[in-house]
């Protein structure tokens, strides 16, 4: 049988923040949990990406395997984002090959070990775990885009109640009758809204259903940003963290997303 849990915390992608990740840890021993999961891409974007792996570690948080963490893990030539966009492209390759030349040979190795699934119960129900879709790692699955029988299609191809997932950087929720999808958002920067805070997600059993929590997370992201200099890191990447607009794969957004997110 699956592990049953009332409570959990679900962090998506850290992309190697650090200081968000501490935060986040914090805010959640404050609130309680059975347990604190990771949706993967620990690396990427963020400056010392070894930094992650401790505050991990240390706080026994059970880890999902992204792309990034497949691609890092195996030494692979890029990091299977899923970008299309030559610019966006352009871009994912620095941060890859920063966090591959930066990343510890334990470390790579713990990334390679990882499960891309975890299946656990939440009360009654049963939870997927898992980084873009359970069809591929990679998937975008955007709340504009992702219709109502799909969702439906990959419940009842996984036979679960619930989907927990991340990889596109905005978070969202939707319940189909007493079945959901999570989006859980991510750690590792903000989510195209002007806004400077990252966020994670709460999930607990309320009733026979789930009850869905969206927690902001305010870090020291000036710090973030002048680290992120310090390691010669894009200057579009430090403006996103200072100003919480994405200045880097937008390309991949839908038009709803993008309308959203215009400044």
């Amino acid at each position: 049988m699956p592990p049953r849990y009332q409570r959990i915390a679900c962090l998506g992608g850290l992309y190697s923040n650090y200081l968000a990740l501490e935060s986040a840890l914090s805010d959640i021993r404050a609130r309680g949990v059975d347990q604190i999961f990771c949706l993967g891409d620990m690396g990427a974007f963020g400056p010392f990406p070894d930094r992650v792996f401790p505050l991990l570690h240390e706080h026994n948080v059970v880890c999902i395997q992204g792309n990034y963490d497949d691609s890092i893990g195996n030494a692979l030539d890029d990091c299977q984002c899923g970008y299309t966009d030559p610019r966006d492209n352009y871009f994912a390759q620095i941060s890859y090959d920063y966090t591959l030349e930066n990343t510890s040979t334990e470390n790579r190795e713990f990334l390679n070990e990882l499960p891309q699934q975890i299946q656990i119960q939440i009360g009654d129900l049963n939870v997927l775990l898992c980084h873009g879709s359970p069809r591929r790692v990679n998937e975008f699955l955007w709340q504009s885009t992702t219709s109502d029988a799909f969702l439906q299609r990959l419940f009842d191809e996984n036979q679960c109640d619930a989907i927990i997932g991340t990889h596109t950087g905005i978070k969202w929720h939707r319940q189909i009758s007493n079945q959901h999808f999570v989006n859980a958002g991510v750690l590792g920067r903000p989510e195209n809204d002007g806004n400077t805070n990252v966020w994670y997600t709460i999930i607990e059993s309320h009733e026979s259903n789930l009850n869905v929590q969206f927690i902001p997370v305010a870090y020291d992201f000036r710090r973030l940003s002048r680290e992120m200099k310090s390691e010669k890191l894009p200057d579009e990447f430090c403006e996103t963290i200072e100003t919480g607009w994405w200045t880097t794969c937008l390309e991949v957004l839908p038009q709803k997303e993008r309308v959203a997110g215009i400044h």
